[in-house]
């Protein structure tokens, strides 16, 4: 493999990888403040898609098609993906609100498996509206513009991934860390008795916690269906396992470890394609492998939080 095909598969790893850290960064809140394991959430990531693609489809009649080509599309695009995260964030505060609110006493097997059957509702709700069928997802036409780094080119989308992945990172680093709602997040995941005797509405809180990562996990969604050009209901499935083993692997608990775990994964996968192609039918395992070798070393994952003294 020449230099400039390894650094265009390094592009392509980090786009994918990016994809993976927005949506693991929720599966980090969520746990961190309360234990966890939301399973729905990769299916938040599809809804985040299918709201977009329907709010581009219900959009675009209205614009002069001779238009289509310039910047209006654009603008349809960045109207549906706030609207996308919008609704989704509302989505998944009533999830919480219903399905999880009332189980907070309840032992944690009963929240696992309350959303994997969230997940299973969210599924087979939008095959019975949508149907089973793949639906394209419109692209802006600058999203497929080329660009030359160097001697690499790489399309606008896969470059513009990874920096807003980044820019997102850091507002929720900012969000947590500087801001009243971020301390009252991490006062939560100490100790929710406590903070409630403190005059904090906790579930307020909460609710904050599943409107953040489900409107994170609509924006990956849409950068996916972007990348790929399709959207049908069981899309979140395994992108939200792999997701998960992201959070895991970086460290569950730390949203830089979701970030980070995100990244490795997704360039994991594009690798073992690039230097294997013989093997490109066994891409998912490697990822998974990967994560148990690493889990050997660092049973925390890389940057595994200590509960007992610090979150996030």
């Amino acid at each position: 493999m020449d230099s400039i095909l390894f650094f265009q598969q390094i592009v392509n790893g980090l786009s994918l990888g990016s994809m993976y850290a927005l949506i693991a960064v929720g599966y980090t809140m969520v746990y961190g403040v309360l234990r966890l394991i939301n399973f729905a959430h990769g299916d938040i990531m599809m809804v985040g898609a299918y709201i977009a693609l329907l709010l581009i489809n219900c959009l675009s009649p209205f614009i002069n098609t001779t238009l289509l080509d310039n910047h209006y599309v654009l603008a349809i695009f960045i109207v549906a993906l706030i609207a996308s995260m919008i609704f989704s964030s509302l989505v998944g505060v009533i999830i919480d609100k219903i399905a999880y609110k009332p189980l907070r006493k309840a032992p944690r097997i009963s929240l696992l498996i309350t959303a994997i059957g969230i997940s299973f509702f969210l599924q087979n709700l939008f095959n019975m509206i949508f149907t089973s069928t793949e639906q394209q997802f419109p692209v802006p036409p600058i999203f497929e513009k080329m660009v030359t780094l160097g001697k690499v080119s790489m399309t606008l989308g896969s470059l513009l991934v990874p920096l807003v992945t980044l820019l997102v990172m850091f507002i929720v680093l900012i969000l947590l860390y500087k801001s009243k709602y971020g301390i009252a997040i991490r006062a939560l995941a100490f100790d929710i008795q406590t903070v409630n005797l403190m005059g904090i509405n906790a579930n307020r809180i909460i609710a904050i916690v599943f409107a953040l990562g489900s409107a994170l996990a609509a924006l990956a969604g849409i950068f996916w269906s972007s990348n790929y050009y399709s959207v049908y209901p069981t899309m979140g499935t395994l992108v939200g396992l792999k997701a998960f083993a992201a959070a895991v692997l970086g460290g569950i608990g730390s949203v830089v470890g979701a970030v980070l775990g995100g990244l490795i994964i997704g360039l994991t996968e594009v690798m073992v394609v690039a230097f294997f192609p013989d093997l490109s039918g066994f891409k998912d395992a490697f990822a998974f492998i990967f994560l148990v070798f690493i889990l050997l070393f660092r049973p925390t994952g890389i940057l595994g939080i200590n509960f007992e003294k610090s979150r996030f």
